[in-house]
């Protein structure tokens, strides 16, 4: 149908019979121009100069998470005597909260937002900007020091149940996330949220990150060996991960060369049956 179009318009404008054929040209090299190319899709790309027996080199240790307001803290006590610290615990055994988030929020630690936690018999033990080996430390002091000797031998275990994080945009399935892990990348993060279709910008993801003072943008391009030399590769509780579309989104041609000739082939199809229709 597009051909016969064209073969109309062009019996009765010999001047196009020319620019046919560019204008063939021109949808090709559209369709080329519009497609997502192969380095925006593929992750931690290698250098030409890389080769199988180089070592990619490891990044500094990763500083400990220091705690804000409104974490949740799962903390657990052993001790020789069990009656002795089963004042402190909500359940029948040393848990001092279930790992369930849902038991977590209604049994665990909450930060107030004065940077406090509650413990029973103790009170208020201030947390805000403390590692968790810190708060384990002070938390072991006050119980030594009011109610324990050193003969208990006290063991107790501070953790955050889990890494809690919320990605959007240009993802599988964007929401709040939970990955029970003490250490969790953001490739990790994407691939537990369904991963980045083709539309989706990898040379720039997105991290709002909490601070104390309040928040940061970060930017890693996921497209990159060395961006697992990121201080931000490795994600942190509360992170806001953000996916932003590609150009070839909003334009609606297509992601790939195939389907922006076929949707600029339609058109053109439509153009040329309704031109015949009215012509004739």
């Amino acid at each position: 149908m597009i051909l016969q179009a064209f073969d109309y318009i062009c019996a009765n404008n010999p001047g196009l019979m020319i620019k046919a054929p560019q204008i063939f040209l021109l949808i090709f090299l559209l369709s080329l121009g519009s497609c997502v190319p192969i380095k925006r899709l593929t992750y931690l790309q290698e250098q030409e100069t890389t080769s199988d027996q180089d070592l990619i080199a490891l990044q500094p240790s990763i500083p400990p998470y220091r705690l804000q307001v409104n974490d949740l803290l799962s903390i657990r006590i052993k001790a020789l005597d069990q009656e002795q610290i089963g004042f402190f615990n909500p359940t029948s055994n040393e848990i001092l909260n279930a790992t369930e988030e849902g038991d977590l929020y209604f049994n665990g630690f909450v930060v107030d937002v004065h940077g406090n936690i509650r413990i029973p018999v103790i009170g208020e033990l201030p947390v805000l900007g403390k590692t968790l080996e810190e708060v384990r430390e002070d938390l072991q002091e006050r119980l030594l020091q009011d109610l324990f000797k050193e003969e208990s031998n006290l063991f107790i275990t501070v953790k955050m149940p889990g890494i809690r994080f919320v990605i959007t945009g240009e993802v599988g399935s964007p929401g709040s996330q939970i990955i029970y892990r003490d250490q969790v990348s953001l490739i990790e993060a994407i691939a537990a949220s369904g991963d980045i279709p083709v539309t989706g910008d990898r040379t720039d993801v997105r991290i709002i990150r909490q601070y104390p003072l309040g928040q940061k943008i970060h930017h890693v391009d996921l497209t990159r060996l060395d961006a697992m030399n990121s201080p931000y590769y490795y994600i942190q509780p509360n992170d806001l991960i953000i996916v932003n579309p590609l150009p070839q989104k909003a334009w609606g041609f297509g992601t790939t060369a195939i389907q922006t000739f076929t949707t600029i082939l339609t058109v053109l199809t439509t153009i040329g049956t309704a031109t015949l229709l009215l012509t004739r």
